[in-house]
């Protein structure tokens, strides 16, 4: 069995707008929300023998804010992959790696999720993350598999989910009004 997780960068800095989308980093509520969840990720108790990781500037800034101290492989396909580049980049994962924390960008995380799942699997976490996959949320799952190799859509069981409102109702989504 293999362990795998799924971060989504925090709330990305739209302050200056001559920034590429590539180079954005994360606002305040962005760095409050990757702590919060770096310290939820961390409370859990799986060891993270590699981070996989876009390499666009708010997904380093997440890592960095979540103090998450573990070995990043920062891949230029990451960046805002679907869900099959995703799969193809952790099949390459060597097969020392039991825990792969996989950090990066929607929509292709939450399609991963959703595939990752077979639907005898299906749960009402799985049901949260079919409506939503915010930022700064963290999946877990336990992959049915001995090698990376052998990822694929249905090997995957969700046995965690949470969001930073979940640990910080101020962390929300914004009020109107």
């Amino acid at each position: 069995m293999k362990r795998l997780g799924l971060l989504r960068h925090a709330k990305s800095d739209w302050d200056d707008m001559s920034l590429r989308d590539f180079d954005r980093g994360l606002n305040q509520r962005g760095r409050k929300g990757a702590a919060l969840m770096g310290e939820h990720i961390i409370g859990q108790g799986t060891k993270w023998d590699l981070v996989l990781a876009s390499p666009a500037e708010r997904v380093k800034r997440t890592l960095e804010a979540s103090g998450l101290q573990v070995p990043a492989r920062f891949e230029e396909e990451a960046y805002l992959a679907d869900a099959a580049t995703l799969l193809r980049l952790l099949a390459d994962c060597n097969d020392r790696a039991e825990s792969v924390l996989l950090m990066g960008h929607n929509p292709g995380l939450q399609e991963l999720a959703l595939e990752l799942v077979a639907p005898e699997n299906e749960n009402a976490l799985f049901n949260e993350v079919m409506q939503k996959y915010p930022t700064a949320a963290f999946a877990q799952f336990e992959l049915d598999i001995d090698s990376w190799r052998e990822i694929a859509p249905g090997c995957g069981r969700l046995v965690h989910f949470a969001r930073p409102r979940d640990l910080d109702p101020e962390l929300g989504p914004q009020s109107v009004g």
